[in-house]
């Protein structure tokens, strides 16, 4: 059994677009220590999960088109940045 090997320069640019988009909507820094921070990863790694999963599901089920779709997902990670403080090696404090 022989697979093609397709790598991400290989693919249509909108396929590329769509997958960039997913994996910087999911790569969100890690929280500081305290609680606070903790919640709003959670909440903001959720929402963006819910995003990514929207999105591939309006693809894969209703049919968009991929460029558009992956155009949107950006669009609606803008509108919810990053709040909490990001972990440094000094432990996230601010």
């Amino acid at each position: 059994m022989s697979e093609q090997t397709v790598r991400l320069d290989s693919l249509p640019e909108p396929v590329a677009a769509l997958l960039r988009a997913v994996h910087d909507a999911l790569d969100i820094p890690l929280p500081g220590l305290t609680d606070a921070d903790e919640r709003a990863y959670t909440t903001l790694l959720a929402r963006r999960v819910m995003e990514a999963r929207v999105t591939l599901a309006c693809i894969l089920q209703d049919g968009h088109e991929v460029g558009w779709a992956a155009a949107s997902l950006r669009e609606q990670v803008k509108r919810g940045p990053v709040t909490y403080t990001p972990w440094t090696d000094g432990g996230g404090e601010r």
